[in-house]
């Protein structure tokens, strides 16, 4: 029992050594090249920069040393099968389908964690989650046919959604109220933010302008329009706020600025609006007239490998978590990430800026787009 106590007395004493000497923070999911689109030398606009697959990308190193001392930790956990994500209070939320919960990376405490929800709350088939302003978290669940919310804290507070109402893939906040597309009836459902009320709805099925054919994901841009992902009109249609047409972009297609299996849909705050496409495996970038301006990603388990991508967000607040990763002057605006479903990447985060020393004016969005392909 004695020398018990002492091997205990020393592990203890090893891992507070340790925790001091060692480095407080690994290089999580750091990328040796620079993956620029499009390539150099022309006028880069998009960088890749990090890859955030599991607990590992996030967790601080620990020496083997360590490991000896402390004995072996469990396997680490990896994200499943990723759809939609979102960013608050520099953390990553990311809707797993198959684990299933909403897996949260948090950048500043190096932690990964699966929030599961329990009671009428549980999950069972997240497919998009979207943050308010207070810290509410909306999700989609297909396998409930419901829009859960919860609470800064995790707390359960709400199920939005009766039986044959809707089976929702995404929702959009816009003040008062939220967008939540129905791939069931072909619509998108507008309720009130605080109670679930329906207050109108719009689309039926059809390819026509103002109709809806399967509409996944969907998002509000910088004039309040609001814009839906018609995946199987193989296009993007943007609505008024009260859900009368306003255009419709893209169409089916193999060439660039046309879609096979568009799903992820993010607007910058200049109307720029970037579509994920699962059979293409790439992002195509748009500015808010619809002309391509370049896209970025390409199929591949390489360090900017896209897998059936699916959801696509923009982040402007917590860029500054990822300039670390920029090349030298390479400036950040802003940062999108990208959810695969499949393969080794599961979320890809890319800086949209500029290159210091690069003319950009005299740039060609056309040119820069064939250049990424």
């Amino acid at each position: 029992m004695v020398g018990r106590g002492y091997r205990l007395v020393w592990r203890v004493l090893f891992a507070v050594a340790l925790s001091i000497s060692l480095p407080a923070v690994a290089d999580e999911a750091k990328t040796t090249t620079a993956v620029f689109y499009p390539p150099l030398p022309n006028p880069v606009r998009i960088q890749h920069l990090a890859t955030f697959s599991g607990e590992r990308d996030v967790a601080a190193e620990k020496s083997s040393f360590a490991s000896f001392v402390l004995g072996d930790e469990p396997s680490s956990r990896q994200l499943m099968q990723p759809y939609g994500i979102a960013m608050d209070d520099g953390r990553i939320f990311v809707a797993d389908t198959a684990a299933p919960g909403i897996a949260i990376f948090d950048l500043a405490r190096r932690t990964f964690s699966l929030f599961e929800g329990t009671g009428s709350g549980r999950l069972k088939k997240p497919i998009n989650i979207r943050i308010d302003s207070d810290g509410k978290r909306y999700v989609t669940d297909t396998a409930r046919n419901q829009v859960l919310v919860y609470d800064r804290s995790e707390r359960f507070l709400a199920a939005f959604g009766v039986v044959g109402q809707f089976k929702p893939v995404d929702v959009a906040i816009a003040g008062d109220r939220l967008y939540v597309t129905d791939i069931e009836h072909h619509q998108v459902h507008v309720l009130d933010k605080l109670t679930g009320k329906t207050l109108f709805k719009f689309g039926k099925a059809g390819s026509s302008p103002g109709e809806l054919f399967h509409p996944t994901n969907i998002a509000i841009g910088p004039d309040g329009d609001v814009y839906v992902v018609e995946t199987s009109n193989y296009r993007v249609q943007r609505f008024t706020a009260d859900g009368e047409p306003v255009k419709v972009y893209g169409g089916v297609g193999n060439a660039p600025g046309s879609f096979a299996r568009p799903k992820g849909l993010a607007l910058d705050r200049e109307g720029r609006f970037y579509i994920g496409d699962a059979a293409f495996e790439n992002v195509q970038l748009f500015d808010r007239d619809g002309k391509l301006l370049l896209y970025f990603g390409q199929p591949g388990e390489g360090i900017e490998g896209l897998n059936l991508p699916a959801g696509v967000t923009i982040n402007y607040e917590y860029a500054d978590l990822f300039r670390r990763y920029a090349q030298p002057g390479f400036t950040i605006e802003y940062v999108i990430l990208v959810a695969s479903q499949f393969g080794p990447n599961k979320v890809d985060v890319f800086g949209f800026g500029k290159m210091a020393g690069m003319n950009y004016e005299s740039a060609a969005p056309a040119a820069g787009a064939d250049a990424a392909r």
